[in-house]
């Protein structure tokens, strides 16, 4: 177990899990790529289709599980109330298991609710994977309210590392067994056998979870037997205080989230009853911007979730001993670590857009027009971030239901927009790219008023906004100059992508060192930040202090 009280270590556990989600991402990029050449962008389409749909119903049953959980039981553990914050964990395991369960069962039994005809099948194999994921869910919650991120961020790695074994080999077997059907069919199967990946992960991810409960056990039921509070809350009291605080976890989770799988639902029902489109080409379409341009977005915003995940039990902590002072301060380096990611994230894909595409989605059909949507949308890493981020500071502070209400205002916004227009242009994929931009933006501006009103935080916009743009917009000529450069006497996309992106990276590094946007101090606030300000400081790029 991390110690709650070391300096910086909030910050530096969220590190750990950001470079998990990270790396998980990346797994997840570079299984999708032979698995899209299996299944094609048609099998994509139905996968994602499904996965969407399977999201937002995991959402509700238990996906804000892991942060609600580690707000309560930190808040517990603040006050040392040791057996309060197992006993919450025992309730939470009650709780997911007949949420999970009917869930599950809901899914497996109304597929054909969300999906038409045999792309039904891709849902159903989704349904046990709800019921499971609940489970886990609590583990890496309780664990992650010790302030312990190891855990869980091992834990998903496994889980992803036989997501993508699973994925590829099913996908190939099932698609075996349908040889000579038609292509469509093929497709299905192969987008289920993709399925069955995301529950082999899980499963994996449940039973690494156990042991590492199984291992501490002993030390946490000892420090329950030396809790001398008096006070031992009910089952009942524990389960009004859960609901309390799941619900609206859970409402602006899924308000948040929901916009993906609604925008497809918009979009198939348009393409197919008003243009007169199949569902195969209208799978196929939406693969393209699904299952490529957002799969490789979702990289970098993957490390604002896993900052928002650690925020909320560090958060939690401060308020509940009233230290609003240290929560501020939180939130207000979490808020700074997360730009100096996302904006050169965001400037990074938009000006290699094609050659990453071309690396990591090579299928010539759809290259140009996937390359051309991940470079609109590259734009909404630095929204999302934000916005995912800001999300866990309310919840850590308490503030549950402006979220949700945040969240409600921009949904509503780009539903009438995205409506308007499918229906009075020919915009198609192009909608729901301006529909993405629009809501994440707006629940980036939602979220920052809010935390400023909350908090009393103050952005200081030199240091966290504009230096980081600065310093990214040379970093992004710099990475398009040597690729270009390079290009005229290389044919090779990797020969070319691999030193533009380190020596793009080494610029916006140098940049924010020498003009003083990151100092030494702020270096070591960071995970290994000793070790990146001991090499500055060899290279001259920080002073040396005598």
């Amino acid at each position: 177990m991390a110690k709650r009280n070391s300096k910086n270590n909030y910050l530096k556990q969220a590190g750990i899990l950001a470079a998990a989600g990270i790396v998980c991402r990346i797994i997840g990029i570079l299984y999708r790529s032979p698995l899209t050449s299996i299944i094609g962008d048609e099998g994509n389409g139905y996968y994602t289709s499904a996965y969407n749909i399977y999201t937002i119903i995991l959402l509700v049953s238990s996906y804000s599980i892991p942060s609600a959980i580690s707000k309560i039981v930190a808040s517990k553990l603040a006050l040392k109330e040791y057996r309060n914050a197992h006993r919450i964990f025992h309730c939470a395991l009650i709780y997911v298991g007949v949420i999970g369960g009917a869930a599950s069962l809901f899914t497996f039994f109304g597929a054909g609710l969300f999906l038409d005809g045999d792309a039904a099948i891709v849902l159903k194999v989704f349904a046990p994977t709800i019921f499971l994921s609940g489970f886990a869910g609590v583990l890496r919650g309780y664990f992650q309210a010790h302030g312990s991120m190891v855990q869980t961020s091992f834990s998903q790695i496994l889980e992803q590392i036989l997501n993508a074994a699973v994925s590829i080999f099913a996908a190939h077997a099932l698609i075996g067994l349908v040889t000579k059907e038609s292509d469509t069919k093929q497709a299905i199967f192969g987008a289920a056998g993709s399925a069955l990946g995301t529950g082999s992960g899980v499963i994996m991810a449940l039973l690494f979870m156990l042991f590492v409960y199984v291992i501490n056990r002993k030390m946490l039921h000892g420090r329950i037997s030396r809790d001398r509070h008096r006070y031992v809350d009910s089952y009942g009291t524990i389960l009004s205080g859960m609901m309390g605080t799941v619900t609206p976890i859970i409402l602006s989770t899924f308000i948040y989230n929901f916009s993906t799988s609604f925008n497809q639902m918009v979009y198939s029902k348009v393409m197919i009853y008003s243009r007169g489109l199949s569902v195969a080409q209208t799978a196929t379409s939406y693969g393209v911007f699904s299952g490529k341009a957002m799969v490789i977005i979702n990289i970098p915003i993957a490390m604002a979730a896993s900052l928002s995940a650690a925020m909320i039990p560090a958060i939690s902590s401060s308020s509940a001993v009233g230290d609003f002072a240290a929560a501020r301060k939180k939130a207000e380096n979490a808020m700074w670590t997360t730009m100096l990611i996302a904006i050169p994230s965001a400037v990074g894909l938009a000006v290699l857009a094609r050659p990453i595409m071309q690396l990591l989605f090579p299928q010539p059909d759809s290259l140009d027009l996937a390359a051309e949507l991940l470079m609109m949308i590259s734009v909404t890493v630095v929204f999302y971030c934000l916005s995912t981020l800001t999300n866990g500071i309310l919840q850590g502070i308490g503030k549950v239901n402006v979220p949700v209400r945040n969240a409600g205002i921009a949904l509503a916004v780009q539903t009438a927009l995205l409506v308007a227009l499918l229906m009075f242009t020919e915009l198609d994929l192009y909608a729901l790219v301006i529909c993405l931009i629009a809501y994440s933006f707006l629940m980036c501006v939602l979220n920052s008023i809010s935390v400023r009103r909350c908090l009393g935080l103050r952005e200081n916009v030199r240091t966290m906004f504009f230096m980081p743009l600065f310093a990214s917009a040379l970093m992004g000529l710099c990475a398009k100059g040597v690729y270009m450069g390079l290009n005229l006497f290389v044919e090779s996309n990797v020969i070319c992508l691999t030193p533009s992106i380190v020596l793009g990276a080494a610029a916006y590094f140098v940049t924010m060192l020498k003009t003083g946007a990151v100092r030494e101090e702020q270096l070591l606030g960071l995970p290994k930040g000793r070790v990146i300000a001991q090499a500055a400081k060899r290279l001259r790029l920080l002073p040396r202090k005598d």
